[in-house]
């Protein structure tokens, strides 16, 4: 098999469960996982290992995109300073209404390159034409979980067009792609559609990927509507009956939280988007406190503008200290913590991604630490988390495989991915009257 050495990093380390830099390290990979993680120079290996130098760089776990429509790259910088309603009904679903394959394929290919560029492994993606998606994936070298979107209106035809893309690309493209279920929201189906989703994704033994709660609006249609909550929602039709991404969950109530806590799920956070749209940030106090594994998420760049996943970290630690007037909370370690591990619960893939150690699969992103922005080098923690930026990221690896090193994209072509998405914008950007997707109820 395959192997290579990464040599003489730092390396983020969650060590008997807490997060520290280890100075001075080798990684030794075969094939797709980590074989071995030793001080520089103590590991064992043959003459004929690749060698990937890495003095002075800091290495982590490939980071994780819990939620994202990666292919909305698109429509980037094209609905600014406009209510949620508005950014909806009168700009991105007309303009979504223009898209062909060729267009998501083409947008797919930027949002990976960027998202590479910034350090992302892994993506759970939630967007339609999903197999030009899943084409993407499979180029890029990426890691990906893929839920074709759905609206209630297109009927359980169109659902069981999307169990067939499931079935096409499960477990493709040497294991890295997943594929899942994904009607678009609460209100933008009906309980019995989401217990229809339900039944075939029980009966494809596959997760759900669903919107939920994002504002107060929301919330209060649903309970005008319905009498529950969105959350005792998606409950009562079935949908914690698998596994679950809930995107965003801005606004859960008390029992909500109950129900999260005991359902097999995980909330994508996208602290940029509510920020952007003023809608305020989830409760991850309450969702920590009660174990709720949450993540960090960048959303769609039509709502915020970046695919970049380490500035959704800072924007959620400057947060959270922000909103609750207390600097001691959100601590490094907690960080960290939900950047990595509790990304890759929400993913449904502890245990294989979001630590580096032994057995692990090999996603892996090393960053420039010398940077005047890092200096001096005094705390690695800090300077990870307040200091370090998306284009400080210099090496990439997924699967094992190096899709970036040195700032050069191995796997993608960035120059004609630019030229293609540029040729696409005048056509994409046009808002024809009354045509769009979907509604959004205001």
């Amino acid at each position: 098999m395959n192997k290579k050495i990464i040599k003489n990093c730092d390396l983020l380390s969650f060590t008997k469960g807490k997060a520290e830099v280890l100075t001075g390290q080798d990684i030794l990979i075969e094939g797709d996982h980590i074989q071995a993680i030793g001080t520089s120079g103590s590991l064992e290996f043959e003459p004929d290992v690749e060698n990937i130098p890495a003095d002075g760089l800091l290495a982590v776990p490939g980071f994780i995109n819990t939620h994202a429509h990666v292919p909305m790259v698109l429509f980037r910088n094209l609905a600014e300073d406009v209510t949620p309603s508005v950014w909806f009904n009168d700009y991105v679903w007309p303009m979504e209404s223009n898209l062909t394959e060729e267009d998501v394929y083409w947008g797919a290919q930027l949002g990976m390159a960027e998202m590479i560029e910034n350090g992302v492994t892994c993506v759970a993606d939630h967007y339609f034409y999903m197999d030009e998606i899943a084409r993407s994936i499979e180029e890029s070298g990426m890691r990906a979980n893929l839920a074709w979107a759905v609206f209630g209106h297109e009927g359980e035809e169109k659902v069981d067009q999307t169990v067939e893309f499931i079935k096409r690309w499960q477990s493709k493209a040497d294991g890295r792609i997943t594929t899942w279920l994904g009607p678009h929201a609460p209100y933008t189906t009906s309980p019995e559609f989401l217990a229809m989703c339900a039944e075939k994704a029980a009966e494809n033994k596959v997760g759900i990927h669903i919107h939920v709660s994002e504002t107060v609006a929301q919330v209060k249609l649903s309970l005008e509507e319905f009498g529950i909550t969105p959350v005792k929602l998606l409950q009562e039709a079935g949908v914690f009956e698998v596994p679950t991404i809930l995107a965003h969950c801005v606004f859960p109530q008390e029992d909500d939280l109950d129900i999260l806590a005991a359902a097999e799920t995980g909330v994508a956070v996208a602290p940029r988007t509510y920020m952007k749209h003023g809608t305020g940030l989830a409760p991850i106090d309450q969702y920590w406190e009660r174990s709720i594994p949450f993540g960090l998420a960048t959303d769609g760049a039509a709502s915020n503008n970046t695919m970049d996943i380490m500035e959704q970290m800072r924007l959620m630690t400057l947060y959270s200290k922000y909103k609750t007037g207390d600097p001691t909370q959100m601590t490094m370690e907690q960080v960290v913590e939900i950047a990595f591990r509790s990304s890759a619960k929400v993913m449904h893939m502890d245990g294989k991604i979001g630590e580096l150690k032994p057995g692990l699969l090999a996603d892996i992103t090393l960053l420039r630490q010398d940077g005047l922005h890092a200096t001096p080098k005094a705390n690695a923690l800090a300077s990870l988390i307040y200091c370090l930026r998306a284009t400080d990221v210099d090496t990439v690896l997924c699967n094992g495989k190096v899709l970036m090193q040195g700032r050069q994209l191995l796997t993608l072509d960035k120059e004609r991915i630019r030229k293609e998405v540029q040729s696409r914008l005048h056509r994409l950007s046009q808002r024809v009257p009354g045509a769009r997707i979907a509604y959004y109820p205001a």
